[in-house]
């Protein structure tokens, strides 16, 4: 269910992104590196889910993965346009990712299965999927591209 709803999450951001062109140059460098992290990571987790685990693939993918995710929780503080000027709430997500990622490395290298499960999940479904569809409500940037 994580990778579908991983997709569906990935067209929708694919659909509002073509439907913003016209505002593509008033976009700061630090979302579009924002949004093309977070579009590797989305891309590849239903491809981590849904294939073959623990193989020399698996390690390498979940490496690109980690990175996505952590260079994506780095950059959300670089944006800071919904608490005019100031971090939000959302930012609590940037900072669970930065612990949750290094956690979920540990228990991989410690062949702590459900350990590293527990954490991929709560990552995906926390730091990918909700924070994800918070862009689209709320007059933030993907949703006004969508619907508006």
């Amino acid at each position: 269910m994580l990778g579908i709803l991983a997709i569906i999450l990935m067209l929708a951001v694919i659909a509002a992104v073509l439907r913003g062109q016209d505002q593509w140059a008033e976009i700061s460098w630090s979302v579009w590196a924002h949004m093309a992290s977070i579009s590797l990571a989305l891309l590849l987790t239903p491809v981590m889910l849904w294939r073959s685990r623990g193989d020399r693939l698996h390690r390498r993918l979940g490496w690109v993965w980690s990175v996505a995710m952590l260079f994506t929780a780095l950059i959300s503080f670089d944006i800071r346009q919904i608490e005019a000027g100031g971090f939000s709430y959302i930012h609590l997500l940037s900072v669970a990712t930065l612990l949750l990622v290094p956690l979920l490395i540990w228990q991989a290298r410690r062949h702590n299965v459900s350990g590293h499960r527990s954490a991929v999940r709560g990552l995906i479904a926390g730091a990918l999927l909700v924070a994800g569809f918070f862009t689209f409500p709320f007059n933030r940037l993907l949703g006004g591209w969508l619907f508006g």
